[in-house]
């Protein structure tokens, strides 16, 4: 699903921010977008937030199972 796959590629890029915030004391987001108050990097911050909020609702639902069954082949 697209949805899932843009939410998972904002969460990694929040984590990597966050990494950077605690190994390094710097804020990449609000270092590309001049500040953690401007208009940009808070919408960066927000949609991260609702990512993190959708890669949630991936823990509960059910995984997809591909057999290699041959005969349908």
């Amino acid at each position: 699903m697209v949805m899932d796959k843009i939410s998972l590629v904002l969460t990694i890029i929040g984590a990597l921010n966050w990494g950077s915030i605690g190994l390094f004391s710097f804020d990449i987001v609000a270092w590309i977008c001049g500040g953690q108050g401007s208009m940009i990097a808070r919408i960066i911050y927000t949609l991260v937030g609702l990512a993190g909020l959708w890669c949630i609702t991936l823990l509960f639902r059910p995984t997809e199972s591909y057999s290699s069954d041959s005969s349908n082949s």
